[in-house]
């Protein structure tokens, strides 16, 4: 966990509570819609799943690897579903993580957070288009294929 950048990852697990908030407050700015599919206990819980993030963040920061994001993102999707939450919503919170992050980066580490939300974000997306998640599908699928 040293081969990357530790004292970037140690800035990260610092601020991890001002970062998520950040990180939801961009989410909500770039889609207005974002927030009222959530009550007051679901934002809550994304501020806290956008922590669990940023401490992954800082895993792949400090090993200079994106797996660690990544292979949450996959292990993550079931409890998702269960809990009702889109996994497209999800990586909406993975951009306005990038968003608030951002500035406290320098090149380098930029890098890799790009490279690790990039791939945490196409894991996100690839499995929100299986069956079970939560996101409005298109009206005209569904109904051409009510009868099915």
């Amino acid at each position: 966990m040293t081969a990357g950048f530790p004292a970037a990852a140690a800035a990260l697990r610092r601020d991890k509570a001002a970062l998520a908030a950040g990180a939801l407050e961009a989410t909500i700015a770039a889609d207005p819609e974002f927030e009222p599919r959530f009550d007051e206990a679901g934002l809550r819980r994304l501020v806290h799943d956008a922590e669990t993030l940023i401490e992954r963040l800082a895993m792949c920061v400090a090993s200079n690897d994106g797996r660690w994001l990544a292979e949450y993102a996959e292990w993550v999707g079931p409890i998702l579903r269960r809990r009702g939450v889109s996994q497209w919503d999800i990586a909406a919170v993975c951009e306005g993580l990038r968003k608030a992050v951002a500035p406290t980066f320098g090149p380098d580490e930029l890098a890799v957070m790009d490279r690790s939300l990039g791939a945490a974000i196409a894991v996100f997306k690839k499995n929100g288009r299986l069956a079970g998640d939560s996101h409005k599908r298109n009206a005209l699928l569904k109904w051409l294929y009510r009868g099915v």
